[in-house]
């Protein structure tokens, strides 16, 4: 458990049971339940107060005497003359856990900002634009079978916010200035251009639809506004301390994920890769090896599964070889390197992949067989002509990696 502020602690229960244990670990629980609600950010209103209980000097040479909510002003005879009250109604943040800007976010949403009742703000007016939209929610997407799950909302959740900045602005109105106060929003919360990017394309490519079927008889508000800019972070590679401390550790993954590290650290593959195996292919002179990267030619590739990997591997693989989603996987991960004191922020689970790059670069390795094993980073002309390097070549190199 990590309680807010707090370190993770980890209890021993003193009892094989497994029962027992959950009888025991309960009261923990609940209690630590408890301290994350306590300690979530949220707003409450609070009274303001214009001066603090007690006398004041006030006009004319009178004097005020306030109370925790009153102020009584008195004239100079000490004859009360009028009752004000003493300030007003005020909202603050509580909690002790870190603000950020969705905490605080949510925060707000929650909050009650009217007469008790759970006022909210009015949704914007529905209108033939959203219909727009949903038809590409439906029917779109790089598929054309429509958009779902996670990318739905995000999708859903960025043309809300577009109808709220342009106070629900028709798109036939809009410009290219309006789908830029959409950038500026992300800017102000601090988003990489990247992310920004991504949100938006949902909007462009649903106009983009509407103006193919003849729905929307103007411009595209959303295209071309996102600027490209050169903010991401630099991803370093784990040195050799780190893989220590990463050995040393294992076993508080479980057996999936430890799996999962090592064969991300001794291939270089993409998390999101390793979650494409759901079989192998024949073996290659005895070697056993899969084909991954199905997303984009320059991708996808041949990998011979390393020496350092096969005692852990299921005998053959018939089926996904992880369950879960890679998002997933990568918080576990990357939570995991921090617990153990890999505390540079620019060290993540990807780091593995650019450790694996530098481990063949000193090795010798030519550049040919290193995106061979880790794919290229753009499509080149002779990419369409063969099947690539032999698996005994790539073997022998992938091997060079290690643990």
């Amino acid at each position: 458990m990590r309680s807010p502020g707090a370190k993770r602690v980890e209890v021993s229960l003193g009892t094989p049971d497994k029962l027992q244990a959950q009888i025991l670990a309960q009261s923990k629980i609940d209690a630590h339940r408890a301290a994350l609600l306590a300690a979530r950010p949220r707003v409450e209103k609070t009274w303001a107060r214009r001066l603090t209980p007690g006398l004041h000097d006030g006009p004319d040479g009178g004097r005020i005497f306030a109370t925790d909510r009153e102020l009584h002003y008195l004239d100079a005879s000490g004859v009360p003359v009028r009752t004000e009250p003493n300030g007003g109604p005020a909202f603050q943040i509580v909690g002790s856990a870190p603000l950020t800007v969705r905490s605080l976010a949510e925060a707000f949403i929650e909050a009650d900002f009217g007469d008790g009742r759970g006022e909210r703000r009015t949704p914007p007016t529905k209108n033939s634009d959203d219909a727009l939209f949903q038809t590409y929610l439906d029917h779109g997407g790089k598929k054309k079978t429509g958009v779902h799950g996670h990318y739905r909302r995000e999708a859903e959740s960025t043309w809300a916010l577009f109808k709220r900045l342009t106070d629900n602005k028709q798109l036939k109105n809009c410009t290219r200035d309006d789908g830029r106060k959409l950038v500026a929003h992300f800017q102000a919360e601090g988003l990489k251009s990247a992310t920004i990017q991504k949100k938006i394309t949902w909007l462009n490519a649903a106009c983009n639809l509407a103006i193919s079927e003849g729905r929307l008889n103007s411009i595209n508000p959303f295209s071309s506004i996102a600027p490209a800019a050169n903010d991401e972070s630099e991803r370093l590679p784990l040195d050799d301390a780190d893989m220590m401390k990463c050995n040393r550790n294992l076993d508080k993954l479980s057996a999936s994920d430890q799996l999962l590290f090592r064969l991300l650290a001794t291939t270089g593959m993409r998390l999101s890769e390793a979650f494409q195996i759901d079989d192998e292919e024949p073996k290659e002179k005895g070697h056993r090896f899969v084909i991954i990267g199905k997303k984009t030619k320059q991708s996808k590739r041949r990998v011979p599964f390393p020496a350092s990997v096969l005692p852990y591997l299921p005998k053959s693989i018939k089926g996904p070889l992880f369950a879960g989603s890679a998002p997933a996987a990568s918080k576990r991960l990357n939570r995991f390197l921090r617990d153990i004191g890999i505390a540079d922020p620019n060290k993540v689970v990807h780091s593995l992949r650019h450790r694996a790059q530098d481990r063949l670069r000193a090795a010798g390795c030519s550049q040919d067989i290193r995106e061979g094993l880790l794919g290229h980073d753009k499509v080149t002309v002779g990419e369409g002509y063969g099947k690539g390097f032999p698996v005994t070549m790539l073997k022998e190199w992938i091997d060079r990696i290690g643990f």
